[in-house]
């Protein structure tokens, strides 16, 4: 291992704000989950619990790891780091069905006064159930995600850590958006047929294939910034873009196949009944209730 290498992937450059609101938000879902354990245990197993923790903690990967060391030099650790905004950390926090455990976490009177008069606004929960519609929630994850990687705007978001952030958070929260008729997280109000799911899902992918080939197909550096640069890792530009394009294809369409298959298995199930998926998130406000 260079001795270059060695010093980027030992460089963690943790940000503390950041860093504080992750730990922040773990404990007030900690706090809230406890809380509810005593009444709907059921509801709130341990795995939930260990999902939640564990998409706040890939995030602090995201932002603190050599990942983000090496973003503006090796174009596979920066969509590695993407792979975790878009598609790990948001199914991990939804499974953790983190809207009522971080409402009893946190004090009551800011969620009776502040929170729980913004959730019987009904026009914003029109907001909510629009946004977490199909079609809003596919076009705003899949637009975000091919409009980043337009070589311009790639290009800006590397020159400048504030359009960087932007970037970032921008395939954070579609992506929330996006993963969240498919998690489904409790409580929900909405439904949709599920087997729209498997359209919703499979174009998706056919998005991550198309952006993904043209990274590994292109025979030329698309992204100028990494051919003017110096690799830690000692590859070329081209194979650094074909590294990165084949990271995206592979467990991007792993990620997207899974929830496609266990989605159509149910729907062959002799059991299915007339069960369906919910798909947008009404205001919680059930449990800002409780807190009265």
């Amino acid at each position: 291992m260079s001795p270059e290498l060695q010093s980027v992937l030992l460089n963690w450059d943790i940000p503390p704000l950041t860093t504080l609101a992750l730990l922040l938000t773990g404990l007030v879902y900690l706090r809230g989950w406890l809380l509810i354990g005593k009444t709907r245990p059921e509801q709130f197993p341990e795995w939930r619990l260990a999902c939640f923790l564990g998409g706040l903690f890939s995030l602090f990967l995201a932002v603190a790891s050599p990942l983000d060391t090496l973003d503006d030099r090796v174009l596979a650790a920066h969509m590695g780091q993407h792979f975790i905004f878009m598609s790990v950390a948001p199914p991990l926090l939804l499974l953790g069905a983190p809207q009522v455990p971080l409402l009893r976490g946190l004090p009551r009177p800011f969620v009776r006064h502040v929170l729980g008069p913004l959730f019987r606004m009904h026009w914003l929960r029109k907001v909510g159930r629009f946004l977490t519609s199909l079609r809003p929630a596919w076009l705003a994850m899949n637009l975000a995600y091919i409009g980043w990687h337009i070589p311009k705007a790639y290009e800006l978001a590397l020159r400048s850590e504030n359009w960087h952030n932007l970037e970032h958070a921008c395939f954070f929260f579609t992506s929330v958006l996006f993963w969240w008729p498919i998690m489904r997280p409790w409580p929900t109000r909405r439904h949709a047929l599920r087997w729209m799911l498997i359209p919703y899902i499979l174009t998706s992918d056919l998005v991550n294939t198309g952006l993904s080939a043209i990274l590994c197909f292109a025979g030329r550096p698309i992204y100028p910034s990494y051919a003017a640069q110096t690799n830690p890792l000692g590859w070329n530009p081209v194979f650094d873009q074909a590294a990165a394009g084949g990271f995206m294809w592979v467990f991007g369409s792993t990620v997207f196949l899974i929830p496609a298959f266990w989605i159509t298995m149910r729907l062959m199930s002799p059991n299915r009944g007339r069960r369906r998926f919910a798909v947008a998130v009404p205001p919680p406000t059930r449990a800002v209730k409780s807190l009265k």
